[in-house]
Protein backbone atom coordinates (compact mmCIF):
# COMPACT_ATOMS: atom_id res chain seq x y z
CA UNK A 1 0.00 0.00 0.00
CA UNK A 2 1.52 2.84 -0.71
CA UNK A 3 0.82 7.11 0.24
CA UNK A 4 0.51 9.95 -1.82
CA UNK A 5 3.43 12.39 -0.71
CA UNK A 6 2.61 15.54 1.06
CA UNK A 7 0.71 17.95 -1.11
CA UNK A 8 1.08 21.74 -0.56
CA UNK A 9 -3.12 22.75 -1.02
CA UNK A 10 -5.36 24.10 1.17
CA UNK A 11 -5.72 22.32 4.78
CA UNK A 12 -7.50 22.88 7.63
CA UNK A 13 -5.76 22.51 11.22
CA UNK A 14 -7.66 19.58 11.87
CA UNK A 15 -5.91 18.43 8.56
CA UNK A 16 -2.21 19.41 9.43
CA UNK A 17 -2.61 18.02 13.21
CA UNK A 18 -3.03 14.46 11.36
CA UNK A 19 -0.55 14.88 9.00
CA UNK A 20 1.75 16.01 11.45
CA UNK A 21 0.24 13.84 14.39
CA UNK A 22 0.88 16.40 16.93
CA UNK A 23 -0.99 17.90 19.49
CA UNK A 24 -3.17 21.38 19.08
CA UNK A 25 -1.00 22.63 22.07
CA UNK A 26 1.99 21.87 20.32
CA UNK A 27 1.22 22.86 16.73
CA UNK A 28 0.19 26.15 18.08
CA UNK A 29 3.65 26.04 19.55
CA UNK A 30 5.34 25.71 16.52
CA UNK A 31 2.87 28.55 14.10
CA UNK A 32 4.31 30.81 16.91
CA UNK A 33 7.71 30.76 16.01
CA UNK A 34 7.04 31.35 11.92
CA UNK A 35 6.77 35.04 12.20
CA UNK A 36 5.72 35.61 8.19
CA UNK A 37 3.08 33.07 8.64
CA UNK A 38 0.41 35.52 8.45
CA UNK A 39 -3.53 35.99 10.22
CA UNK A 40 -5.40 32.45 10.67
CA UNK A 41 -9.37 33.23 9.98
CA UNK A 42 -10.13 30.12 11.92
CA UNK A 43 -11.43 28.19 8.67
CA UNK A 44 -8.05 26.53 6.47
CA UNK A 45 -4.92 27.54 5.81
CA UNK A 46 -4.17 28.81 2.21
CA UNK A 47 -1.79 26.65 0.11
CA UNK A 48 0.65 30.24 0.74
CA UNK A 49 0.89 29.48 4.74
CA UNK A 50 1.26 26.20 4.63
CA UNK A 51 4.19 26.37 2.33
CA UNK A 52 5.53 29.01 5.05
CA UNK A 53 4.57 25.96 7.78
CA UNK A 54 6.41 22.94 5.73
CA UNK A 55 9.19 25.51 4.94
CA UNK A 56 9.88 25.70 8.78
CA UNK A 57 8.51 22.64 9.55
CA UNK A 58 9.60 20.90 7.25
CA UNK A 59 6.89 18.03 5.53
CA UNK A 60 5.11 15.73 7.55
CA UNK A 61 6.19 12.07 7.86
CA UNK A 62 4.28 9.94 5.82
CA UNK A 63 3.76 6.42 6.85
Amino acid sequence: MSQKPFEIKSYSVKELLIEYEASYKTFKKWLALIPDLGPYTGKRFTPAQVEKIVKHIGKPIIN
